[in-house]
Formats: C-alpha cells, sequence, structure tokens
C-alpha cells in the first residue's frame, strides 16, 4: 500500500507538499501535477490520510507481530484488541514475518497514516524504531525487549525454561535436550539459559552444549532439530520446546518413531496449539499471551493519554502444567 512518503519521493516534492496538495492549501500547478501523477501511477488514496494529518493522529494503533499463524501471537493481539476497541480505537494488525524490511514498511504506514502508537514485537536485534519514536508517538515492546528506552511487556523466559527443565528432572529424565528459536532472539536465548541452569545444576558433568539446538520459532525447526537430536550417538530421553509450535514440530517427529510422550519426555514453553496427543502425556509452561496483549494496550493508551512517567517493563509469570503420564 503506497503511502505519503512514497507518493513525496515519486513526485520529486515533501511529504508537506504532498499533504497540501490534499488538503487544498495553495502549491503551485506543477508540484500539484507532479503529486497528482505520482498519487495515480501509485494507487494513493488520500482521504483517510488527509483527515489524519488534519487531525494529528487517528484513533487507530499499529500492532506489529512477527508471526499470524502462531496462535501464541494472535491471542496477544485479542488482548491488545478487547482493550483498545473498549477505548474507542482501531487495530490494525501488521505480519512482518520476522523480517526487518517488511517490520520497517508497516512502521512507515504508521507514520504515514498518523496512527496514534505502536505496539511491536519486533523481528530481531536490528529493528529500527528511531523514525516512529522522532515523531513523538508511543511505542511499547512486547515479548521481546528493545535497545529503545520504550515500555515493554515480557515473559519470565529465564523461569519458563528452569521449570520446564525441572519438571522433566523431577520425572526421572537425564539426558533432557532443548530446542529454541534463533539464539539472537532474547526470547529463546533467556529460556535456553533457564534450561542450561536447571540441567547443570542438576548434573554438573553433563554437556549441555550437545543437546541444545536453535532453530525457527515454527514447525519446521523443530522437525528439524528434533531430528539431529534423535541422530545422536547418544540421543536425549527427554525435551524442553521453546515454543508451541516448536513443540508440535518435536512431538510430530517423536510420534512418527514410534517414542511418543511419555516414552521421551516432552517440556513445551506456551499452550500447544494442536497436537493428538492427550494433554496428560507433555508437561506445558504456560504463558499469559492474551494478559500480555491487555497490559501492553493499556500502557500505550496510557501515554496516548500524556502519560509522561519513566520507562517501565512489565514482566509476566508462567504457570506450569506437569505431565500426568508416567514415564515408561
Amino acid at each position: 500500500m503506497a503511502t505519503i512518503y512514497d507518493v513525496a519521493e515519486l513526485a520529486g516534492v515533501s511529504p508537506a507538499t504532498v499533504s497540501r496538495v490534499f488538503n487544498g492549501t495553495s502549491v503551485s500547478e506543477d508540484k500539484v501535477a507532479a503529486v497528482r501523477d505520482a498519487a495515480a501511477k501509485l494507487s494513493f488514496t488520500p482521504n483517510r490520510t488527509a483527515r489524519s494529518l488534519r487531525r494529528q493522529s487517528s484513533e487507530v494503533i499499529a500492532l506489529v507481530i512477527p508471526d499470524i499463524e502462531n496462535p501464541y501471537f494472535t491471542e496477544m493481539a485479542r488482548g491488545v484488541e478487547d482493550v483498545a476497541s473498549e477505548a474507542g480505537y482501531s487495530v490494525v494488525l501488521c505480519n512482518s514475518d520476522s523480517q526487518v524490511e517488511k517490520e520497517a514498511t508497516y512502521l512507515r504506514i504508521a507514520i504515514a497514516e498518523h496512527m496514534s502508537g505502536v505496539i511491536i514485537a519486533t523481528a530481531d536485534e536490528s529493528t529500527n524504531l528511531d523514525a516512529i519514536l522522532a515523531t513523538g508517538r508511543p511505542v511499547v515492546a512486547v515479548d521481546r525487549s528493545t535497545a529503545y528506552d520504550i515500555d515493554g511487556v515480557v515473559m519470565a523466559n529465564r523461569a519458563a525454561g528452569t521449570s520446564a527443565a525441572k519438571d522433566l528432572l523431577d520425572a526421572g529424565y537425564r539426558r533432557i535436550a532443548y530446542i529454541g528459536g534463533p539464539e539472537h532472539i532474547d526470547t529463546a536465548a533467556d529460556r535456553a539459559a533457564g534450561w542450561r541452569a536447571a540441567l547443570t545444576r542438576a548434573q554438573p558433568d553433563l554437556d549441555v552444549d550437545e543437546l541444545a539446538r536453535f532453530a525457527s520459532f515454527r514447525v519446521e525447526g523443530g522437525r528439524e532439530a528434533m531430528e539431529e537430536l534423535l541422530a545422536l550417538p547418544e540421543p536425549p530421553d527427554a525435551v524442553v520446546a521453546g515454543n508451541n509450535l516448536i513443540g508440535v514440530g518435536a512431538i510430530q517427529v517423536l510420534t512418527e518413531r514410534g517414542l511418543t510422550p511419555p516414552r521421551v519426555g516432552v517440556a513445551v514453553i506456551g499452550s500447544l496449539p494442536f497436537t493428538t496427543l492427550s494433554p496428560s502425556a507433555v508437561t506445558v509452561v504456560r504463558l499469559p499471551a492474551r494478559h500480555m496483549g491487555v497490559t501492553a494496550a493499556r500502557m500505550l493508551l496510557e501515554r496516548i493519554g500524556g502519560d509522561t512517567q519513566p520507562s517501565r517493563t512489565v514482566v509476566l509469570r508462567n504457570e506450569i502444567q506437569p505431565a500426568r503420564a508416567a514415564r515408561v
């Protein structure tokens, strides 16, 4: 979707000139022609943008997430929408596919459309929020921390990794592997650190590095990593899955090999969205995704309303649901 910035670039004028053209302000005929020609070529529709520019901000907030297919993020989005709708705001859901370039496009649109604020689960550590913050619009980070001095809502990720590993240790498993998302994302790294601490404390002589795998946060990542772990000379007898979709992929491979839990123990950080297994066969560390969305939306609306207190980060606790099936 073309923005006012795209029109300005193609027409060779400033965004302010494009705004003046569509607001009916006096502009030279040659610039009017250039702007309207560029708008036509880009199929740019000015009406909504012009209204937003006149009001300085619209009653719309952007929610930028890395994977719309992950039920964790859609549950979080529901929490955001519930709070925003009650306050009279609409939510535009933007799926970045964990691509920084796509994410940057959505942030430019948020500026061009004069959205009131942004809630974002960043694509990775190189996400650039300079432009949106320069406009004075509030931004709240969710699920992942950023290098910026902004509000955030995160899970107790290290504690989640520790709880998952400890539950498997208490059930009698010993070679407990970990499959996480990309290691450069703090969510994956922190959950791995919790798993590592629990395992090292219980078994100081165990080579934990051999049992760690970092893949994508998707089903395919879980499948590929589980295949690698089962190919080890001494495969693991249990695995901690760093998120819900990784857990699905790992369980699929174990099922295909006839190693369904509890024969091989599984602990999943995040509720399993779909599986043929009985829920009692798998340990689940539940993450309050909807509450994360609710909390982030309330923080954003406070900032939109003029709150100027120092930035703060809210850490949400998880809840463990141990497997009830006995180890075989």
